[in-house]
């Protein structure tokens, strides 16, 4: 092997090879660069301070050189918020050259993939991504943020860099506990000291009435249309009637008229808080608590986020799609299946397999067609995964078509297979619960009422033969 080449294009050599494989192994960049390993070695030590990332022991060893960010080298801190409000420092997030990132989450409560225990990540780390804005308010923070940020008005087009230099700039509200950066943790520690207090009883409906006219005018056109709620953020009280821990919320909210399309999505605000209250009884399930208001003609659905504890406390969350992804790389969209894996991996208790196959069911009985692998989450546990409360859980079948037409549709509800049965019959009775309770809710429409009716007496036809 030839070694005699100078010095400076040989770390050129070096330095054009970590460009292009990151992370990558002494010998890999050794007989790139056409030196032996004890010489690969001392000229990583003469590489520029900072710009190179060593991780692994003896032959796991890697080798990357950092990759700018908006222009700066710096590692991104990653904070961590427990219950408490309390913030500890989880360890630096650094990107890498060509892709890729670099954090350590061995010993964590996050489940980390093999190939990642020494910290290596062929993206970002999969923690981030569900803090990423998305859906109807993720929408809305770019359209109004874009320009001062840099980025696409459209989230769904950002790369990771966009997305990483969003989080440290103004990520201090995301999903679940993590922060990204020290302005993101600034403008954390400046909410804490400076929060306006929640509403009061008395006047949350008013409030609600004056975000949501707030939300339709600078939000999304044709979210509803499209199958999504319009929603905002806020807090309000914790009185007796609402047996709480957390003064957060999200609300969902119909229009304001009484149009058949408007009225039918607000039937089904109704239906998400009847489901809601049904799947919290069936075994091993927990759902978010929610309740639902009437103002200015609205329907308003408030759901408590489980991701909050009393005023400044979080807990990590993580959805399916983002485990999926990280860890199982499966195209199923079934939750059993994906459940199932997970558990096979040592990932997920056998009783969160079979809190998993309930809500499942529970949902293809009450027709949730819209049971898509973001609608289900996980709290991450000593390296391991537990079911979060259930969310997003409504008769979607009925929801207006994309132009707003409110389309008459026949429910058949699924049958089981012989070993799927018993769950099966467990969350069928959680299912004639919710189709009766929605019957008979005076805050649904009469059309509404009679087709809920119409459910349950074919769902009670089908059950003895499952």
């Amino acid at each position: 092997m030839a070694r005699s080449e100078p010095l400076a294009a040989t770390t050129m050599g070096l330095e054009t090879a970590l460009a292009l494989q990151a992370p990558a192994s002494a010998a890999g960049l050794a007989e790139a660069v056409r030196v032996s390993v004890p010489t690969l070695h001392r000229m990583l030590q003469r590489l520029p301070a900072g710009r190179l990332i060593s991780a692994g022991q003896a032959r796991r060893a890697r080798y990357a050189l950092r990759r700018p960010l908006r222009g700066v080298f710096a590692d991104v801190p990653v904070y961590a918020i427990d219950t408490e409000g309390r913030a500890e420092l989880l360890g630096p997030l650094a990107l890498l050259q060509p892709q890729g990132a670099w954090l350590a989450l061995a010993g964590s409560d996050w489940p980390v993939p093999e190939d990642a225990r020494d910290g290596w990540w062929p993206g970002l780390p999969y923690p981030l991504y569900d803090m990423r804005p998305q859906g109807y308010m993720g929408r809305l923070f770019a359209r109004a943020e874009h320009r001062a940020l840099g980025v696409s008005p459209d989230p769904q087009a950002w790369t990771d860099d966009d997305v990483v230099h969003v989080l440290s700039q103004r990520g201090f509200d995301a999903s679940g506990h993590l922060l990204l950066g020290d302005a993101a943790y600034a403008d954390w520690q400046a909410l804490r000291l400076n929060q306006p207090p929640p509403l009061s009883p008395d006047e949350t409906p008013a409030a609600y009435a004056a975000l949501a006219a707030r939300a339709v005018a600078t939000g999304v056109p044709g979210s509803s249309a499209a199958g999504e709620f319009p929603k905002f953020a806020a807090r309000r009280e914790v009185s007796g009637d609402l047996p709480s821990d957390t003064p957060h919320v999200l609300v969902k909210f119909s229009g304001a008229d009484d149009s058949p399309t408007v009225r039918r999505w607000a039937d089904l605000l109704v239906c998400e808080h009847l489901a809601l209250q049904q799947a919290a009884t069936l075994p091993g399930v927990a759902a978010a608590r929610s309740r639902v208001l009437l103002h200015e003609g609205r329907t308003f659905l408030e759901v408590e986020r489980f991701d909050r504890h009393g005023t400044h406390g979080r807990s990590p969350l993580c959805s399916l799609e983002t485990v999926n992804a990280a860890l199982l790389g499966d195209a199923s969209r079934d939750w059993t299946h994906l459940a199932r894996r997970l558990a096979a991996a040592g990932r997920l208790a056998e009783e969160g397999v079979a809190s998993v196959a309930h809500l499942w069911w529970f949902g293809r009985l009450i027709a949730n067609t819209d049971m898509h692998a973001g609608n289900l989450s996980f709290r991450p546990a000593s390296g391991r995964l537990l079911v979060a409360p259930a969310y997003d859980m409504l008769p979607m079948l009925h929801a207006p078509l994309a132009g707003g037409e409110v389309a008459a549709r026949e429910f058949e509800p699924p049958l089981p297979l012989p070993p799927q049965r018993a769950v099966w019959q467990a969350a069928c009775m959680a299912a004639l619960a919710f189709w009766q309770a929605a019957a008979q809710d005076q805050r649904i429409s009469s059309g509404f009422r009679a087709l809920c009716e119409r459910h349950h007496a074919r769902l009670q036809q089908v059950a003895p033969y499952a």
